[in-house]
């Protein structure tokens, strides 16, 4: 028996695929993300069968929704706006898999739109589109203030929680203070002109391994190195769930 916990990885669909950018078009980044930390990652897209998903989820031991299009408004009762690019397959794939994982208690990991997911599925809503932020194919540095209390901030800091630190997030959508779904905090921002924008959101629970980041910490060639210890400590949680769900 391996000691490697099953990460559930949702992607996107080769229709997808097929209109991203060649850089971003790959989950490779996410999938040796989570093998380099110790997990053993199981990759689920839109075109996977029921029996497929069923087996993937009967042995999830952490789900990581990563990052992709646009989900749709009308999961939070909006309209869709122009400059939106879903992927109405994939919003089922993730709501289903979310759904198993809250379900049987396992941490989730959330980057970038997968952030967004949770606060979307936990009864958030989303700012559709600012201003500025689809006009570069490069993601932009900015600064992420850490709620020193936060379980990020011990994640990323070393002998002392990390207060500040520098990103790199590629978004055109995102998260208001006020749009942040109940039983999620706030734990890192981020200023922005229209005021601080949500980066950084978990559980209120401080019991529940729920943590999502608007930044990229698969692209190591964008981010600090201290947010490879992001990777460990999820995979370690789902390690932890997997051992607690097998003596149950």
């Amino acid at each position: 028996m391996t000691d490697r916990p099953r990460i559930v990885v949702t992607l996107h669909g080769p229709e997808q695929a097929a209109l991203e950018e060649p850089t971003w078009a790959t989950f490779d980044n996410y999938l040796v993300a989570v093998h380099r930390a110790g997990g053993d990652p199981v990759p689920l897209d839109p075109t996977s069968s029921p029996e497929e998903r069923f087996a993937a989820f009967a042995v999830m031991d952490g789900l990581l929704l990563p990052g992709g299009a646009d989900l749709d408004p009308g999961l939070y009762g909006e309209e869709r706006h122009h400059t939106s690019q879903i992927e109405a397959v994939r919003d089922d794939l993730e709501l289903e898999a979310w759904q198993a994982a809250r379900r049987q208690g396992v941490p989730v990991l959330g980057v970038c739109r997968g952030f967004q997911a949770i606060n979307v599925f936990s009864g958030g809503t989303l700012i559709q589109h600012l201003e500025g932020h689809d006009t570069s194919r490069v993601p932009a540095a900015h600064p992420l203030h850490l709620d020193p209390g936060s379980r990020l901030a011990a994640i990323l800091g070393d002998a002392d929680p990390m207060i500040t630190t520098e990103v790199n997030s590629y978004h055109h959508q995102a998260v208001r203070p006020e749009d942040l779904a109940p039983g999620l905090v706030a734990t890192g921002l981020a200023p922005h002109n229209h005021g601080d924008l949500v980066e950084a959101l978990e559980a209120a629970d401080p019991t529940d391994w729920l943590l999502g980041v608007q930044c990229h910490p698969e692209r190591s060639e964008f981010m600090a190195p201290e947010f490879d210890r992001l990777w460990r400590a999820f995979v370690d949680a789902a390690r932890v769930s997997s051992g607690r769900r097998r003596r149950s």
